[in-house]
């Protein structure tokens, strides 16, 4: 999993903390106000909780309701979690005022279409938004400090993953939350690189990555989900449509199986056939391309 530039929407497990309202809402749900931002514990589909947030609620904590809110920040197991995240977050937002980042204009030309603004973190370190997208340009010297495993040519590196690499590279010109994010990150896209840079080995379960490879690597010779639809020929079915190590592509092998729908549960690398269980079908199918 990797993780996005924090735009300053994350957690710090402070209590008390004078920069940091909390109350309940109207509706009874646990809620907190730090400057213009507003936080909710708002209660899951699925049961449980999730952080959701919301900007420039100008009435009491009190008057909040939950058509207030937007976006999903993560799962929250109880309140503890969410007075933690909250608190992160008012921690990140001081340390970043700390570090005197400057919003300047700009008409640069990026990756991702004409600069609509930028940040400027440090001479020849620069944040670009634009339209739909953004990330991080640096300067030829600032760009010639980057470890070439990780090094863009061109100097940019996108928001949505490359731009860990600029937060590990020059971690003094982030806030600690940012360092955090930046070192999961680099650890599941880029375990090689993190490995060779500080020289340590990532186990099972430090690096999406690695332990993707490892899996596949496991399950080479059997077959894996590549598309599935509960199938209207066989009730309680899942028809599923599988390839050798889950491969693609002009002249892979295909074969259909049925898989009881209760087990069907697609894990965190894909769903694996189980030839002594899961039957091979050849009989009416759902999928438009096998009728």
């Amino acid at each position: 999993m990797t993780a996005s530039l924090p735009h300053g929407t994350l957690p710090d497990p402070t209590s008390g903390n004078p920069e940091v309202e909390y109350g309940r809402s109207a509706e009874g749900f646990l809620a907190a106000r730090m400057g213009e931002t507003a936080f909710a514990m708002l209660p899951a589909r699925r049961g449980g909780h999730y952080l959701a947030t919301g900007w420039r609620i100008g009435r009491p904590i009190a008057e909040w309701r939950r058509a207030d809110f937007y976006g999903h920040s993560g799962a929250l197991p109880d309140e503890a979690a969410f007075r933690s995240m909250v608190g992160e977050n008012a921690e990140h937002q001081r340390e970043k005022r700390a570090l005197g980042r400057k919003d300047v204009r700009s008409a640069a030309n990026t990756p991702w279409g004409a600069s609509q603004g930028a940040t400027l973190y440090a001479d020849g370190v620069v944040c670009h938004s634009t339209a739909g997208h953004g990330g991080f340009h640096l300067s030829a010297e600032r760009n010639r400090k980057v470890h070439p495993m990780l090094r863009s040519k061109g100097g940019w590196y996108e928001e949505d993953a490359e731009w860990a690499i600029v937060a590990i590279t020059f971690p003094h010109l982030f806030t600690a939350f940012e360092r955090r994010c930046a070192e999961r990150t680099i650890k599941d896209s880029w375990p090689d690189a993190w490995e060779t840079i500080f020289g340590a080995i990532l186990k099972l379960g430090e690096s999406r990555e690695k332990d993707r490879r490892a899996f596949e690597q496991a399950h080479a010779r059997d077959w894996f989900v590549v598309s599935a639809i509960t199938s209207k020929h066989a009730a309680g079915f899942v028809e599923t449509v599988a390839t050798p190590g889950g491969k693609r592509g002009p002249g892979t092998e295909e074969r259909r199986f049925l898989v009881p729908s209760d087990e069907y549960q697609v894990g965190r690398f894909g769903f694996v056939i189980d030839e002594a269980r899961h039957q091979v079908y050849g009989g009416p199918s759902d999928f438009v391309g096998w009728r």
